[in-house]
């Protein structure tokens, strides 16, 4: 492996999650299931594009909602496609922050990621 591939082989990836209680309000995967939703306007369509169960993107979206003040996906009617879903203000806002609190997350670790990547092998 050459030094650049090495070097670009390395990297953070810091998991912000949101808790509640036991549950898991937010993190990477619930976050990209809702932004996915809001691309596709399917809850059916994100869970295909993940790579998971209908079933098991509806249970997350619960989890998801059980945690909030309000939901944070409506359904939409009518239309070519007889309906669908899309973000509810709330869950865009919900969305917009995740990624704005990563993004500060990742900002917070570079000084001290630089100087452990330095540490690390290859």
């Amino acid at each position: 492996m050459s030094k650049a591939a090495a070097h670009a082989a390395k990297s953070i990836r810091p998991r912000l999650r949101v808790t509640l209680g036991a549950d898991i309000a937010l993190g990477p995967g619930k976050v990209e299931l809702l932004e996915l939703v809001a691309e596709t306007g399917s809850i059916a369509k994100a869970a295909t594009q993940m790579e998971m169960s209908y079933m098991r993107a509806w249970l997350l979206i619960k989890t998801m909602e059980r945690c909030f003040r309000k939901p944070l996906v409506e359904a939409v009617r009518g239309g070519s496609e007889r309906g669908g879903t899309r973000l509810s203000p709330t869950g865009a806002k919900v969305v917009v922050l995740y990624r704005q609190m990563d993004a500060a997350c990742l900002r917070a670790t570079n000084e001290h990621w630089h100087e452990l990547r330095r540490l690390l092998s290859g």
